[in-house]
């Protein structure tokens, strides 16, 4: 049976890509490395500058109106309360009208501020995922998953933070020229006089700087480390509760988190010593102002509205000085934030399409290993060795071996999860470096050991590979793989979620879903790789019934263990030190390989059974155990 005469589980495979249904970003990191982190993150801040110039401005509309309402004091002081040559309410409304005008644009700010800082959170947070997305599995295997998500989630945080309340506080900051502006019409010397202070808060700022971006790159990495250890106990709960090693994954997040305690509590102590400088400066600007302005007003050279005039401006300067220590922690907890991210994006792939790569279609399914050799990394020693295997069109082929042969290796490099780095594997005589990753992937369909689950329902995971499969096609290869049974049986059947990697269903239940979910794609190439492990002998007949029909015309590798699983092969290839030592039938691999038998003694306790009762009631080469 073909491929396409597979019944009513879905078409064949096709090289095709599923629509994006998200708004994309609307840019992305520099890539050059040379450039200051904040250098390379612009492209993401410029590509929603409407609205974020928009919330500067608006902010400093608002910070300037707010700065005339101490000029308008000084005057009605001197014209209403001294003089009286103005009325009062001509004042006080004045005063209101710019306070209603500033509280508007001070909302209108900060508004489009926080949409601003959402939307390049969301930028970023995306442009990460995208990345992860197109790295290699050579990448997964070194990387800690606690820390990819610490750096897509906290560090992501830190640094849009920072891209839009540092320019939000550096305006507020700015209107200290204003301000002056407005005090050197007033008086001249005593302008200078109530700024003095402010060069002084720049060199503490900057000294504050230096001292805080070690300790804030070291809190980063512990947090990360945190997760990473959470993570895997959260993955790991099972291993954890079987060894009774509660209390020791305790004290190993114990120990991690007061690393992360120390980081902090040695943050807090560099902001307690920096922090009260930079915000206490401008307060001494008040002391000179009170000092000098009081001599001139007693003395009658100024007037009583200038000095409080005064006094207001430097007030507002207050706050926005106060938050400048803030803005430098923040300013170095993202410098290290933004590090750690480009750690991640600076990460290229290894397995990518070539130029010139063209698509694998019309697939018929003919698999050929040639010389190949692969190891997982250049220091560590080769898995496979010379490894010669064809798989023809149509043909089942079991792949046996001790642990450690390379079996789930060769499994691996079909999909091209890793390049062979010596030889060639060619699919229907194409070097799979010369072919497209997304179309060979989509004609080849894997079911692995590991049953993965996502937490959506049933019926999401079976139609994972295939979306927009109908609920016939869905129930079709659940009925191929032997799970329509059960399902139906659960509160929602196919609508029933199942909890995180599926872990509220049976291990045999996961694998007959995931075997389903591989069956809907219908793939010309299929590759099980120790798929019915998890699966009591029972209901391994019943799959092993529907995998007979729908193997045929269909090129499928087995990585087997047990003989009822070698029983589905046409051909049976004995793997050992990452080559081929023996390839044929399993009764003649019986008659002629000795190593087969240990192999499968060791690999199935029942084996050693079945082989004595082969032994005596003599074999046949052509025939096939059951």
């Amino acid at each position: 049976m073909s491929p396409d005469s597979a019944p009513n589980t879905g078409t064949t495979a096709a090289p095709v890509t599923e629509a994006a249904r998200y708004q994309a970003p609307r840019a992305t990191v520099d890539p050059d490395t040379t450039k200051t982190w904040l250098r390379r993150a612009m492209p993401i801040l410029r590509a929603h500058r409407g609205i974020f110039i928009t919330s500067l401005v608006l902010s400093f509309v608002g910070l300037v109106l707010q700065v005339q309402i101490p000029d308008l004091l000084n005057h009605a002081i001197d014209n209403s309360v001294q003089h009286h040559t103005v009325p009062l309410h001509f004042y006080v409304w004045w005063v209101l009208g710019l306070g209603i005008a500033g509280g508007i644009a001070g909302y209108v700010s900060r508004l489009f501020l926080f949409e601003t800082a959402y939307e390049i959170e969301y930028d970023l947070r995306n442009i990460i995922y995208e990345h992860l997305t197109r790295m290699s599995f050579p990448f997964y295997d070194r990387v800690q998953s606690g820390q990819l998500i610490s750096r897509a989630n906290s560090d992501i945080r830190s640094v849009q933070m920072y891209m839009t309340f540092a320019p939000m506080i550096l305006v507020q900051c700015s209107i200290a020229l204003v301000a002056f502006g407005f005090m050197l019409s007033i008086n001249v010397p005593l302008a200078f006089v109530a700024m003095a202070t402010m060069p002084f808060v720049f060199l503490v700022g900057h000294a504050m700087r230096k001292s805080m971006f070690p300790v804030s790159w070291l809190i980063q990495a512990r947090l990360a480390d945190v997760a990473t250890i959470v993570d895997e106990n959260v993955n790991g709960v099972r291993v954890v509760r079987s060894f009774a090693a509660e209390k020791q994954q305790l004290n190993t997040l114990a120990s991690a988190a007061d690393k992360v305690q120390w980081g902090y509590v040695k943050d807090a102590d560099l902001r307690a010593r920096w922090t009260p400088a930079v915000q206490n400066l401008p307060q001494v600007g008040l002391a000179l102002v009170l000092a000098f302005g009081g001599y001139m007003v007693i003395h009658g050279t100024l007037g009583l509205g200038a000095i409080l005039a005064f006094n207001f401006y430097l007030l507002m300067l207050q706050a926005p000085f106060m938050m400048l220590g803030m803005i430098i922690m923040m300013g170095q907890r993202a410098a290290a934030s933004a590090e750690r991210i480009y750690e991640i994006l600076d990460e290229q792939p290894t397995i990518v399409d070539r130029p010139g790569a063209v698509d694998l279609v019309d697939c018929k399914g003919d698999v050929r290993f040639e010389k190949v050799g692969f190891s997982y990394g250049p220091d560590l020693p080769l898995v496979l060795s010379d490894l010669d295997l064809h798989l023809r069109p149509g043909e089942t082929v079991a792949l046996v071996g001790r642990t450690g042969s390379g079996k789930s290796t060769v499994a691996r490099l079909i999909p091209r999860f890793y390049d062979v780095t010596g030889g060639r594997f060619a699919v229907d005589g194409h070097d799979v470096r010369d072919l497209t990753i997304e179309s060979l992937r989509a004609n080849v369909g894997v079911v692995l050991d590991d049953a993965f689950l996502f937490s959506v329902s049933i019926r999401d995971n079976i139609a994972y590979g295939r979306p927009d499969a109908d609920i016939a096609d869905v129930e079709a290869a659940a009925r191929a793989a032997g799970a329509d049974t059960f399902i139906r049986e659960l509160p929602q059947g196919y609508d029933t979620v199942v909890g995180e990697r599926g872990y509220t269903l049976s291990g045999g239940q996961r694998q007959r879903i995931t075997i389903a979910r591989t069956l809907l794609v219908n793939p010309p190439i299929l590759v099980l790789d120790d798929a019915t492990s998890a699966i009591d002998v029972q209901v391994e007949q019943q799959i092993h019934d529907a995998l007979r029909v729908l193997m045929e015309g269909r090129t499928t590798l087995i990585v087997a263990h047990r003989l009822s699983t070698i029983s589905l092969a046409d051909r049976v290839v004995l793997l050992e030190d990452g080559h081929v030592v023996a390839d044929g039938t399993h009764a003649e691999l019986l008659e002629t390989t000795p190593r087969y038998a240990e192999v499968l003694a060791q690999a199935d306790p029942d084996a050693a059974a079945a082989l004595e009762v082969v032994e005596r009631n003599g074999s046949d080469p052509g025939h096939r155990v059951t």
